[in-house]
């Protein structure tokens, strides 16, 4: 079941987290005590929350995600990582040209709000300019660079919330989240953690009696099945798993476990760090971020992470009032949550449908990037219907798919210049 609250408390308390923390981003420990006291940092700097990239950037995730629901509307739907790709592409302009935009897909980047340069990512910006130069972007199986920075799992939460509560298998939504990573973020300590925050967010979003540890449990599990031949996947969850263990353990304090998980530069500790004070602070969300800021890392995503973790177990009304107080862009979180919230999520938005291996058709590969296809034991495929099915690879295994189309030898460049010129131009 879908929760007003809930989506508001995620978005507005990543956005609280991501402000707590970018005050201190970049201090060390003893900088961060002797500027704030003993206890760090415990309300907003000068009493005002401002937003850094994270926020930002999470909020571009939201428009992506609402401009793949219109575009499904009116035919020629392309995935949603592809429209997020698009809204990103907007978030790169705000932060290196001027207002106002001469071509934007989503509304945000009409708001001259959001023409801030907050310490945007460089991964992120190089990544974004070359997709805008030629059109290719990162994919789990098209790595676009090596990167496993956390820049890829900050900005997922929204993933989870847009598929809260509807017919869409939380395992798609979680392939959706590590997708829409990917597009910037091509190790898999980049993208893994994003499938793990959008699992985590969506169950806490979707169940009143959810508890964080079991929606951890649940995403380490569902993550583990989904992608057993990715290397890196048993790292990612061993240091879930170590958060778990170092949340019950009582006798280490919060700082001394935030040490041993690491400092939150890369994917991996950035989660790790979140769900060990979600997990540590389960009950009481101010606790929760500010344990979660005041170390000397990257104090903003392990906030922001956090802050969406809790947000969308408590609900924006348990958020405590200074954080909402002061907080930039606060009336226009809330606006994107509701419009997530209310968005008409086709129950068919992937075309999931059952078919033998054999029945599928197959059809030259102009779009089918973002395709997965994934043959369960008794030999039925989950056709995700994004795009057609690979003609020279029809046996593919799940995740193998040849997204990177340029090294596919059936590949033909003009039907796939006028294919995405057509979409383009509708």
């Amino acid at each position: 079941m879908r929760n007003l609250d809930k989506f508001k408390g995620c978005l507005v308390g990543g956005a609280a987290g991501d402000a707590l923390g970018y005050a201190v981003e970049f201090l060390s420990e003893s900088t961060i005590s002797a500027s704030y006291g003993p206890g760090g940092i415990t309300r907003y700097a000068n009493g005002r929350g401002l937003i850094s990239d994270d926020t930002q950037m999470s909020m571009f995730t939201a428009a992506g995600l609402l401009l793949g629901a219109e575009r499904f509307k009116s035919g020629g739907f392309a995935g949603y990582p592809y429209y997020i790709a698009l809204s990103y592409g907007d978030w790169y302009g705000t932060q290196t040209a001027e207002f106002p935009l001469k071509r934007s897909y989503v509304p945000l980047a009409k708001m001259p709000e959001m023409f801030s340069r907050r310490a945007p990512g460089k991964t992120s910006l190089s990544a974004l300019s070359h997709f805008l130069e030629s059109h290719e972007y990162g994919t789990i199986e098209h790595r676009i660079n090596h990167s496993k920075g956390c820049g890829g799992v900050m900005r997922a939460a929204p993933v989870g919330l847009f598929f809260a509560g509807t017919a869409i298998p939380v395992w798609e939504s979680d392939i959706i989240a590590a997708q829409s990573a990917a597009l910037t973020h091509g190790h898999g300590l980049g993208w893994l953690p994003a499938a793990l925050l959008a699992h985590i967010v969506r169950l806490l979003a979707e169940d009143a009696g959810e508890t964080v540890l079991h929606a951890v449990e649940d995403a380490s599990k569902t993550l583990a099945g989904l992608f057993p031949d990715i290397r890196h996947t048993n790292q990612m969850l061993a240091r879930i798993k170590k958060a778990v263990d170092l949340a019950a353990n009582l006798e280490i304090d919060d700082l001394t476990a935030i040490h041993k998980l690491g400092e939150g530069w890369v994917g991996d500790e950035a989660l790790a760090v979140a769900v060990f004070c979600a997990l540590r602070h389960s009950d009481d969300m101010e606790a929760a971020l500010i344990a979660a800021v005041n170390h000397g890392g990257d104090s903003d995503s392990t906030g922001a992470i956090c802050g969406n973790i809790m947000g969308a177990l408590f609900g924006y009304d348990a958020i405590p009032a200074p954080f909402k107080t002061n907080l930039e862009l606060h009336d226009t979180l809330c606006s994107l949550a509701e419009q997530l919230y209310g968005a008409d999520v086709p129950a068919d938005s992937y075309a999931v449908e059952t078919k033998k291996a054999d029945e599928m058709e197959t059809l030259p590969c102009a779009t089918c990037r973002f395709r997965t296809i994934v043959t369960l034991p008794d030999g039925t495929a989950l056709d995700s219907g994004r795009g057609s099915t690979c003609a020279a690879y029809p046996d593919l295994k799940p995740l193998d798919v040849m997204s990177d189309c340029a090294h596919c030898p059936k590949y033909d460049r003009e039907q796939e210049t006028a294919a995405r010129n057509d979409f383009h131009s509708r």
